[in-house]
């Protein structure tokens, strides 16, 4: 089994020591609701973010009884390595070989222990959290399609007994002035004199 952290530049970091036992968290998202007559309610919200934790060393020379390949990598040089990874921000990749572990995750923290009458050996906690890509689905136009003939649709008034041009135009248009408005579009119906004007006629209206 191996421990292996990879950025997406190829940058990589082999760990040395197999941890003795790695922790995943995964635990279910509830929203609480307090409802006057019942109480507190929870409902689920789907799965929170897992974590995975463990815990090794850097070892300053290799060791054949547990260091997993030589030549080791230098303690300070990882644990360096670790921090950017952290401050980034960026998602790397987990691999645990031999197991289902090959995700990407976010290094959220990880804590660095000297102990005394091993020089150089640097002892780390490392947490890490799946990283999960946050899609962003752009608006699409919602505007209404636009008619392929742009031309309004015409109005008409149907010619009644006693009607006038004038009086059609003054109930319709708001002024009998604009009577030469209607004359105009229905010349060919109403022909060449705009008083004769019959009932059941269709104008059409500006």
């Amino acid at each position: 089994m191996d421990f292996i952290l990879m950025d997406p530049a190829g940058t990589k970091l082999h760990f040395p020591v197999n941890p003795q036992e790695v922790s995943i968290r995964r635990e279910k998202k509830f929203e609480t609701v307090n409802i006057l007559s019942l109480g507190e309610i929870d409902f689920p919200q789907g799965e929170k973010v897992k974590e995975i934790t463990f815990s090794s060393f850097f070892p300053k020379e290799y060791d054949m009884s547990y260091c997993r390949y030589e030549p080791v990598p230098d303690p300070q040089f990882a644990m360096n390595q670790l921090n950017t990874w952290m401050v980034d921000k960026k998602p790397v990749q987990l691999i645990i070989t031999d197991t289902a572990v090959n995700v990407f995750v976010l290094v959220s923290s990880h804590v660095s222990t000297f102990r005394g009458g091993e020089p150089g050996d640097v002892y780390f906690d490392l947490t890490c959290r799946t990283w999960r890509e946050v899609k962003i689905r752009t608006a699409t136009d919602t505007s209404p399609s636009q008619r392929t003939d742009l031309k309004p649709v015409p109005k008409t008034y149907v010619v009644k007994s006693d009607d006038s041009l004038w009086k059609i135009a003054k109930l319709n248009l708001g002024s009998g002035s604009r009577l030469n408005e209607i004359y105009e579009l229905n010349k060919d119906l109403i022909g060449p004199d705009p008083n004769q004007i019959y009932p059941g006629q269709e104008l059409v209206m500006p």
